[in-house]
């Protein structure tokens, strides 16, 4: 009797396991040289912006919303020393955030409130296959922090995002000299900013010093 018990007991669990659902795969872990690369956010001096966030998918098809946002890392020196025209030569990194545990992009949107308008803009890009194949490249580099020739990757992309809906995107790294990847030229995010969650409202004004330049000097369209 116990016996016949046991066999009809594995039955129902070898039955069980039959008409189970398979369990769906964890996403790939990313064959990196490096633990993580990095989004970096930046605006041309006096164009304060907020950035509602930064949504990428990534080779492997997986897509992520809200990454990285915040405050866009500009320059805003007093008694309008400061030059709003234009991106410098050599863009840094900007404020920066690991993608730790997501592959290399295949799309990247920005969503941000210029707040020298205000507006609210989304822009995207398709990542070039030569951006990925260059991130895992490992350069030789001399770099003035260390005295010295040192080995490097570019694995900072770097947006920057400007009134008028502009948003440029380079790669980068520490000491290596950054290459374009594009620019874009955006809309206007039709639910506004905070994604549609504020009513309207925007983040804040300019600091005093960001709305001292913008009334001597005006927004400075089209240099971006």
């Amino acid at each position: 009797m116990i016996a016949r018990t046991l066999i009809l007991l594995t039955a129902l669990i070898l039955s069980g396991c039959q008409n189970s659902k398979p369990i769906e795969p964890f996403p790939p872990k990313p064959n990196l040289p490096y633990h993580a690369w990095y989004i970096g956010l930046q605006a041309p001096d006096y164009m304060e912006s907020w950035v509602d966030g930064v949504d990428l998918t990534d080779v492997n098809d997986l897509m992520y919303e809200r990454v990285f946002g915040g405050v866009a890392s500009t320059r805003t020196p007093a008694d309008n020393k400061g030059e709003a025209r234009g991106w410098p030569e050599r863009p840094g990194a900007g404020s920066s955030f690991p993608m730790s545990g997501i592959d290399l992009p295949e799309k990247i949107t920005v969503r941000w409130q210029s707040l020298a308008e205000p507006e609210a803009y989304r822009a995207s890009i398709d990542i070039p296959q030569w951006v990925r194949d260059e991130m895992r490249t490992e350069r030789r580099v001399f770099c003035l922090f260390d005295n010295d020739y040192v080995y490097q990757y570019r694995k900072y992309i770097a947006i920057g995002v400007a009134p008028g809906g502009v948003a440029k995107f380079w790669l980068m790294g520490s000491c290596l000299e950054p290459l374009e990847i594009g620019r874009v030229e955006g809309e206007i995010n039709p639910v506004g900013p905070y994604n549609g969650t504020s009513n309207g409202e925007f983040y804040r004004p300019p600091s005093p010093n960001a709305q001292h330049y913008i009334d001597t000097h005006g927004i400075p369209f089209g240099s971006w």
